[in-house]
């Protein structure tokens, strides 16, 4: 029968086990089988500190209330491993991506060295690598999983450790190639429990979706080659086999887009979201899939969806905020994979209605060194703003004051018109005082990429062939906040080509064949989140980094007006 994640966790308190049918039953064996329990996280997007996301857990008790307290955080979360682990001889901490990078002040400000730190600490064996750990390139990648020194960007390393160690776990990649077509990193690793002839092997594949290059600065991973990931998983499980891989786990970073907790007779909420045109080429020898990448939560019967393919498929959310306890069983003989029990374990200390978890005292303290060392640049403030200013809707006042922000940072450089992708948006920009003070913490985790403001000349035909490229893909557009006096009128109902009209420039007609100063951001200057046009120029003039124009337009003048949301006038619906 259906159950959903609200009726049965919010009945087992998120303590006990939902059973997952067994299916037929293997061939007996003298010996009995292993079991390992799994513990499966994504997208923890160096959560150092706990943090409140109510989504990320639903409605969980009986009554219908969420959790009401900050949930993640890396000494909770090692204590929810520890914990988890501690029932099991044999376990296995498997991360589905975007470790690091989009991350809060505490961990980015120092390029997420603390968050592979707490990482190692907590045991983590095997990352798939996700796209924000290509945010800063792949030779900053590469420091991660090796440790050093050496600058790859705007920002100093070993800012408090010196040197930097390094990642003990490796990250996977088996579809990330070089122009030579050798790896980038591993493709796979193996973990052997057991031991005689109980000994199993249990083979984990990581990897990113192949649609990194839309997502990431280009000039950041230049030359590198991101393969199907179906193909890349399907290569290898022959392989794996032939090593004797007893059981083989898949963690990759993509997702479905729906949040739930799906048993016997269930569709997985039809399986929405790109995961699944992987999914269903996947090799039906795979035992168990560890998601990530959209943030949803949900443990998925994929066998349900499509009887051929007899796995499990996880994903736990942002943060860290839940993680997936799975225990499996492998006999040893024949082979024979078993999902035994999968749960959804909020990690949290405080709310008494859900199970508690202790902050772990030396990860506290570890992470206490660089919140120290942070504070000082987190706590100032850098300006008033005169309300909340939040990322929702299609044109919002946060999107245009950091267009606006742009625009002034490079008039020096001739700009008449700035745009600003919503993807690099991450957060509200909400004041904490009455005078509407926000500090630098607030305003880096709205833009915590470091990228650098680039002007370039575009014609109005470019410029209006730009905003039609907001639609590349249809059901999932990527709107650009425009500065300004830039105005045009958007009607999606339109064919493509035809959806943008009426662009103007202080209020005179864009002229297709005349050319305007434009100003992006480097990311989508390289022609991220498929905006391929803003990359055609080729002579571009570099200007400051993003997060100092933004916080330079909110000192001035003595505090900033939110701006109106009327550039963009929206035509059918």
């Amino acid at each position: 029968m259906i159950r959903p994640l609200i009726a049965s966790l919010a009945a087992l308190v998120l303590t006990a086990c939902a059973s997952v049918p067994a299916g037929p039953a293997a061939p007996s064996s003298d010996l009995a089988p292993l079991t390992v329990r799994i513990i499966g996280i994504n997208d923890f997007h160096g959560n150092l500190l706990p943090h409140k996301r109510k989504s990320d857990a639903g409605p969980l008790t009986p009554d219908g209330r969420a959790i009401d307290a900050p949930v993640g955080g890396a000494a909770v979360l090692a204590t929810a491993v520890r914990q988890l682990r501690a029932q099991n001889s044999d376990s296995l901490v498997i991360s589905a991506g975007d470790l690091i990078s989009a991350s809060p002040l505490v961990s980015s400000l120092f390029l997420d060295e603390p968050s592979i730190g707490v990482m190692n600490r907590i045991g983590l064996e095997f990352n798939a690598v996700g796209n924000h750990e290509l945010d800063r390139g792949w030779q900053e990648l590469l420091r991660m999983q090796n440790g050093g020194c050496e600058q790859f960007g705007l920002r100093e390393p070993c800012q408090v450790e010196n040197p930097f160690e390094g990642a003990d776990f490796p990250f996977l990649a088996a579809n990330v190639t070089r122009p030579d077509g050798s790896l980038l990193l591993p493709a796979y690793g193996i973990r052997h429990f057991g031991s005689g002839e109980r000994e199993v092997a249990v083979a984990v594949i990581g990897l990113p979706l192949r649609g990194v290059p839309a997502l990431v600065s280009p000039t950041g991973i230049e030359g590198l080659n991101f393969g199907d990931e179906a193909d890349a998983i399907n290569a290898l499980v022959p392989k794996l086999l032939d090593e004797g891989a007893d059981a083989i786990i898949v963690a990759i970073h993509q997702g479905f887009e729906a949040d739930g907790y799906y048993d016997s007779g269930d569709d997985c909420g039809g399986a929405i979201g790109p995961l699944n045109d992987i999914l269903k080429r996947l090799d039906p020898r795979v035992d168990l899939v560890i998601s990530g990448h959209t943030h949803r939560y949900f443990i998925c019967e994929y066998s349900q969806f499509d009887p051929t393919r007899d796995f499990l498929v996880t994903s736990t959310g942002y943060g860290s905020g839940m993680v997936a306890d799975l225990v499996v069983t492998i006999d040893p003989a024949k082979h024979d994979v078993r999902v035994k029990a999968a749960e959804m374990v909020i990690v949290q200390s405080e709310d008494p209605n859900f199970r508690r978890f202790a902050p772990d005292p030396e990860i506290a303290a570890y992470v206490a060194q660089y919140e120290q060392a942070s504070r000082a640049a987190a706590e100032r403030p850098v300006g008033r703003i005169s309300g909340p200013a939040r990322e929702d809707g299609w044109e919002n006042a946060l999107g245009n004051m950091i267009a606006d922000a742009q625009l002034a940072a490079t008039r020096a450089n001739g700009a008449q018109i700035a745009f600003m992708n919503e993807g690099g948006v991450r957060t509200d920009l909400v004041p904490e005082t009455a005078d509407g003070t926000v500090t630098f913490a607030q305003i880096y985790a709205v833009q915590p990429f470091g990228n650098v403001l680039m002007t370039m000349d575009l014609t109005g035909a470019q410029i209006a062939a730009a905003l039609e490229q907001q639609f590349t893909v249809p059901d999932a557009p990527e709107v650009l906040s425009v500065s300004d006096g830039f105005t045009y009128r958007l009607d999606r109902t339109k064919p493509v080509g035809q959806r943008v009209s009426d662009m103007r420039l202080d209020g005179t007609p864009i002229v297709s064949d005349a050319r305007y100063r434009v100003t992006v951001n480097s990311f989508l200057a390289g022609g991220g989140d498929r905006f391929t046009v803003f990359a055609e120029p080729e002579n571009k003039t570099i200007g400051p980094v993003d997060l100092d124009s933004f916080e330079a337009w909110i000192d001035g003048e003595g505090g900033r007006a939110l701006p109106a949301t009327d550039r963009i006038t929206l035509i059918g619906g």
